[in-house]
């Protein structure tokens, strides 16, 4: 998992980042799993990227709850067809935290880091998988599914930014196009 160097954390916020990822570790190694808190490390890094950052006021288990929490709702966390599987109520016992406070503050996370179902950033692999908000793209003035276009289209509209990976080559397939590639 990334260190506080990695996620390019400002060494003035290091020490109240690393509280807060401190619980969401706990939280996600107890009730979900490690994609969660590779996830919740992200957001609280971009979070304490901000000027000026938010999470330098309030409480740590308020931030780690609601980063989680915000994180939840866009992966469906909270359908019971999903797996890992979570209620409100678990999240708010498992951080202290009041359901209200943490739906509160979840908002506002997702407000400041623009997170929502189609910000494959912030979305679990199977759900950017699945997500068609994800792969929808414009080409040519019509709305297209990424996945249906040919392999040299998928290649610039991954270079542009616009899709998460080149579908025909897969996520290892792209990563490896990626390396022979090169800067």
């Amino acid at each position: 998992m990334a260190g506080l160097d990695d996620l390019r954390i400002p060494v003035a916020m290091r020490a109240v980042a690393g509280a807060i990822i401190v619980l969401t570790d706990e939280v996600c190694a107890d009730l979900l799993d490690e994609e969660y808190a590779s996830l919740a490390r992200k957001v609280v890094a971009k979070l304490a990227r901000k000027r000026p950052s938010p999470i330098q006021s309030g409480r740590a288990p308020t931030w780690a709850g609601a980063v989680v929490y915000a994180l939840g709702q866009v992966n469906f966390l909270f359908d019971s067809s999903t797996k890992p599987y979570a209620t409100a109520d678990d999240l708010s016992a498992a951080f202290g935290v009041a359901k209200a406070t943490l739906g509160a503050k979840a908002k506002q996370i997702r407000d400041l880091t623009k997170m929502d179902y189609g910000t494959p950033e912030f979305l679990r692999e199977d759900i950017v998988d699945a997500s068609p908000m994800v792969w929808f793209i414009q080409v040519d003035g019509l709305i297209v599914d990424a996945r249906q276009l040919p392999p040299q289209v998928q290649a610039q509209a991954f270079d542009l930014g616009v899709i998460p990976y080149i579908p025909a080559l897969g996520r290892d397939g792209t990563a490896a196009w990626l390396s022979e590639k090169g800067p």
